[in-house]
């Protein structure tokens, strides 16, 4: 008897285990550990509108998104213009985030480097932000650039949906 993905997911969280489906291909990785939390939270806490921006610059962490294509993929930080309606018990969002920040851990790169952008731009993410904490380098990528910008952080980044961050 095969489980539908979400049960797996559920399992895979009593594991502590983090796991996606891209593409149809399940991605698993271990849970952060703090350094990566304190990323995310630092990154969070500077998250604001842009003046004259309509947007609401929500940020939700380490949430399950599912796309059109039925992947499920979790962004470290996703940033939405409003909050989406709840689900019903353990189901995935089912809209499109403006942008997301993926960090970078040990073991997983090829995951946030490689897999991670092109699918984000290909479901219509308009920023797609990484760090990689250890060098400090962070790209950021968009549909219309042939390549993703390469900045430093710290670094303030203006977000197409409204919003600003410093990675």
């Amino acid at each position: 008897m095969s489980l539908p993905f979400e049960e797996l997911m559920r399992s895979a969280e009593s594991a502590n285990v983090r796991l996606e489906l891209i593409r149809g291909i399940p991605v698993w990785e271990a849970s952060p550990v703090l350094w990566h939390q304190l990323e995310v939270d630092r990154i969070r806490g500077s998250i604001q509108v842009l003046p004259g921006s309509r947007c609401g610059c929500v940020h939700i962490a380490d949430v399950i998104f599912r796309f059109s294509d039925g992947s499920f993929k979790r962004p470290d930080i996703a940033i939405l213009c409003s909050m989406p309606t709840l689900p019903q018990g353990f189901q995935a969002l089912e809209v499109i985030p403006e942008a997301v920040v993926e960090i970078i851990s040990e073991g997983y790169e090829y995951k946030d480097l490689v897999l991670s952008p092109s699918f984000y731009l290909e479901n219509g993410v308009k920023d797609i932000i990484i760090l990689d904490p250890k060098t400090k380098v962070v790209l950021h990528h968009r549909a219309e650039w042939t390549e993703p910008k390469k900045l430093e952080s710290p670094v303030r980044i203006e977000l197409e949906c409204g919003c600003e961050c410093v990675v």
